[in-house]
């Protein structure tokens, strides 16, 4: 997939994990603290890896909610606002969230034509659930509510802290086996007069190497809980707003993601296409998607999945 086509909030988090773990690199390089094979052995190496991993997706997790303020333009609505449309879309969030026994949430809209909403946040409490000026203006209150009720439950099951588990234990092991790796290869690669005079170098190109052939295989395992994740909030959302709200909401969207219509919307924003809440029907490109297909999603609530 060609990187115009990921979400610019989905890249910055990306982004953001990215340098923070870059930044560590250089600091545990700089105090000779970041060794192939350190004295305390793997075990040693594996601890460092844990820690170098998971702090990226912390930090990330950390800083979700304003970064999607800031990348997407959310802008938040006080519950005491003087437009009606406003009020009632902070109300009914709320209500979900009372339902699903949350702690109330912020409730925030950007412009965008997309039909589109999000939830984000380190917490249950620290929740941001956003919506696009162009889903309000193309969809029914019955289908906004199950398309919210289905972001509510994203947030109830804690699906962003589960993400930002499941990444940081796919970088250490990224970061971990890169290492092994490249020590393997470089050793086999180099003569003897070499292997004496050490080869940092080759090592550190190979470890680089490595790690980008792994983090995409990586990539795979989460954007597969990531599709599981969305049968869940589906699931949920049913529950909270009503199955037939639910399945209505996902039938509108199928409408709106009518191939021509995503055509052209992708050549005015092809920015935002990961953001969209559907994925590929198949092929390899689906092995990419962080949503699956409208049609299996809404089979699955029709059977009472």
């Amino acid at each position: 997939m060609k990187l115009a086509q990921f979400g610019k909030r989905i890249v910055l988090l990306v982004v953001v994990n990215f340098l923070v773990m870059l930044t560590i690199t250089v600091v545990l390089g700089l105090l000779r603290v970041n060794r192939y094979f350190p004295q305390g052995g793997l075990g040693g190496f594996a601890v460092i890896c844990l820690i170098w991993g998971f702090a990226g997706s912390f930090v990330s997790l950390a800083l979700s909610r304003v970064m999607a303020k800031w990348s997407m333009g959310v802008q938040v609505i006080s519950p005491d606002t003087g437009d009606p449309a406003l009020r009632q879309l902070v109300e009914t969030v709320h209500g979900l969230a009372r339902a699903a026994g949350l702690p109330l949430p912020e409730v925030g809209i950007y412009q965008s034509d997309e039909v589109n909403a999000f939830a984000t946040g380190p917490s249950r409490s620290r929740a941001l659930v956003a919506v696009s000026t162009g889903l309000l203006q193309r969809m029914g209150s019955r289908e906004v509510e199950g398309v919210l009720g289905h972001e509510i439950t994203h947030v109830a099951n804690g699906d962003m802290v589960t993400m930002t588990l499941i990444q940081g234990v796919i970088n250490s092991f990224v970061l971990f086996l890169s290492r092994i790796l490249a020590f393997v290869v470089s050793q086999a690669l180099r003569s003897r007069d070499d292997r004496e005079g050490g080869g940092f170098a080759l090592q550190y190109l190979m470890s680089m190497l490595f790690q980008i052939v792994l983090s995409i295989l990586g990539s795979m395992v989460v954007l597969c809980f990531s599709r599981w994740r969305e049968f869940r909030a589906d699931a949920g959302g049913a529950r909270l707003a009503g199955r037939q709200n639910m399945i209505d909401a996902l039938r509108a969207l199928q409408r709106l993601h009518d191939p021509e219509l995503v055509q052209a919307e992708a050549q005015q924003h092809p920015a935002f296409q990961a953001l969209k809440i559907s994925g590929p029907a198949g092929g390899l490109a689906r092995l990419f998607a962080s949503h699956p297909p409208l049609e299996e999603r809404i089979e699955r609530l029709e059977r009472g999945a």
